[in-house]
């Protein structure tokens, strides 16, 4: 990870001088145009045709994507950039979000106040599930960025303030935390809480993982995919799960 080197790429990118005629809509998303930049400063590197499909970053280490939402849409160009060259998947993760509203008229924004809701790695899971076929391909990497973001919104909701249904104009990019890089399956062990010994549920990892049952069922199928984890049976209607054989020597 480098700080400065991704606050420079928000500098770059100029992101929240929205230039409009009122309220538009960016052509590009700030945070995949920010980390665009972040990976790879160099435009020439940017926006290369593969095949019948363009990479959002190509080089002699290989083709990055970045990925915001909907990795279902990555499937076909995955397949084929796979058989040229490394993939790297990128995927932001606003860890901290603020929210911002704009004045449909002026533009104007109002102040940032902090959601409450917080995301870690482990969201990742719900993305990553849809091409965990992947996820074992010695071409194949994933990593993920752990940012602090303003969402930009629209006041023209159909609520009495004007917030419920709102237009979501952008989400823009003001600082990095962390980077999670996912090379090969051991990297993924370190995702299975260690106080798990034994066999356990999905809601004893969603409690150690202080994440939700559901995104832990989520989690659980990809670890299993790869071979991180795997079921033994089942307790009743819950599914029985131990750690692999691989993670416990390594431990």
């Amino acid at each position: 990870m480098d700080r400065e080197r991704f606050l420079s790429a928000v500098s770059q990118v100029g992101c929240g001088d929205y230039k409009r005629d009122g309220i538009g809509t960016l052509s590009e998303g700030s945070v995949h145009a920010v980390l665009k930049k972040y990976f790879e400063p160099e435009n020439d590197a940017q926006e290369v045709k593969i095949g019948s499909f363009v990479a959002d970053i190509a080089g002699e280490n290989g083709i990055i994507e970045i990925q915001t939402r909907a990795f279902h849409r990555l499937i076909k160009k995955l397949d084929c950039f796979l058989e040229y060259t490394h993939v790297t998947v990128v995927y932001p993760i606003p860890k901290v979000k603020y929210v911002r509203w704009a004045d449909p008229e002026t533009g104007e924004l109002s102040k940032r106040r902090r959601s409450p809701k917080q995301c870690s790695i482990y969201d990742a899971f719900s993305e990553l599930v849809k091409i965990k076929y992947a996820l074992q391909n010695p071409r194949f990497s994933f990593v993920a960025v752990l940012i602090e973001a303003e969402d930009i919104r629209l006041l023209d909701g159909y609520s009495a303030n004007k917030k419920k249904g709102a237009t979501k104009i952008d989400r823009v990019p003001t600082d990095i935390f962390e980077e999670y890089r996912f090379e090969c399956e051991e990297d993924y062990m370190m995702l299975v809480p260690y106080e798990l010994e034994g066999e356990f549920t999905s809601k004893d990892f969603a409690k150690a993982a202080g994440i939700k049952r559901e995104l832990a069922a989520t989690t659980l199928n990809v670890l299993c995919s790869i071979g991180v984890t795997k079921k033994t049976g089942k307790r009743g209607r819950e599914n029985i799960y131990t750690v692999s054989d691989d993670r416990k020597d390594n431990v």
